[in-house]
C-alpha cells in the first residue's frame, strides 16, 4: 500500500468509564474518520460462544468463537443491542483473557484500520491495547484516564443505579479490580504506549476532552481538522 495513501490511524486507549469511547465517537465525527469501538469485537465472539452453548471460560471454545468472528464479522453486527446484555459482558470478560481470542480478534481490528468502511481517510480505535499491541505504528495515541471515583460515579449515573454509599462503594470495587485484571494479564494488557499523550477526563466535560485531543492533532496536522 501506498504510505503516503495509507489511512491516519489514532488510537485511544485507557480503562473502563474513562471517556474513551465517547471522545472516540466524537473524534471520528469531527475528523470525518471511521471509529472502531475494539471491545465490541470481544462482545460479538462472546455471544457466539453462549449461542453455541458453550462455556466461555472454555479456552477452546472461545477461540474457536473468536475465529469465526473474525473470519465473518460484519460492522453492523458491532452495534447490535443483543452483545450488550449482562450475560454478553461477563462472558466476555472471561473470554477476553486468552491469548488465542486475543490474536484472532486483533488480526480482524488491523484489517478494519488499513481499510476503514466508506474509503473514509482515517480511523478512530479506541480499547485498551490499541497503541501498544494492535496498532504500535498508529499516527496519534492517546491515553484516556480519570480517577476510581469519578468513573465509578459516572458509571452509577450512566446506569441509572441508586446513588447511595453502599451502590457506589460496590461499584468503585468492581471497577478497582478490572482495572487490576486488565493491567495484570499475561496477553496484551492495559498499560499507556511509551509514547501516548496522557488526557485526564476527571475534571472535564466530554466537549472539553475533544477540545484538548483536537488541539494536538491541530498542532501536527493541521491539515486533518477541518
Amino acid at each position: 500500500m501506498n504510505k503516503a495513501k495509507s489511512p491516519v490511524i489514532i488510537a485511544i486507549d485507557g480503562p473502563a468509564v474513562s471517556g474513551k469511547g465517547t471522545l472516540a465517537k466524537a473524534l471520528a465525527d469531527a475528523l470525518g474518520f471511521a471509529c472502531l469501538d475494539t471491545g465490541a469485537t470481544y462482545r460479538v465472539a462472546a455471544r457466539m460462544v453462549l449461542e453455541s452453548g458453550g462455556d466461555p471460560a472454555d479456552e477452546r471454545a472461545a477461540v474457536v468463537a473468536a475465529q469465526e468472528a473474525a473470519g465473518a464479522m460484519e460492522i453492523d453486527w458491532l452495534h447490535d443491542p443483543a452483545i450488550r446484555t449482562e450475560a454478553v459482558s461477563r462472558a466476555t470478560s472471561k473470554i477476553s483473557v486468552f491469548p488465542g481470542v486475543r490474536d484472532a480478534l486483533t488480526a480482524w481490528q488491523r484489517r478494519f484500520a488499513a481499510d476503514p468502511p466508506g474509503g473514509a481517510p482515517g480511523v478512530v480505535l479506541d480499547g485498551r491495547d490499541i497503541g501498544t499491541v494492535v496498532c504500535p505504528r498508529a499516527d496519534f495515541k492517546f491515553y484516556v484516564t480519570a480517577s476510581p471515583e469519578i468513573r465509578a460515579r459516572r458509571l452509577i449515573q450512566k446506569l441509572q443505579l441508586p446513588a447511595d454509599e453502599v451502590t457506589y462503594d460496590a461499584v468503585l470495587a468492581d471497577l478497582r479490580e478490572r482495572d487490576a485484571r486488565d493491567s495484570t494479564r499475561e496477553s496484551a494488557p492495559l498499560r499507556a504506549a511509551e509514547d501516548a499523550i496522557l488526557v485526564d477526563t476527571s475534571g472535564l466535560s466530554a466537549d472539553g476532552v475533544l477540545g484538548v485531543v483536537l488541539a494536538h492533532i491541530r498542532q501536527r496536522r493541521p491539515d486533518l481538522c477541518r
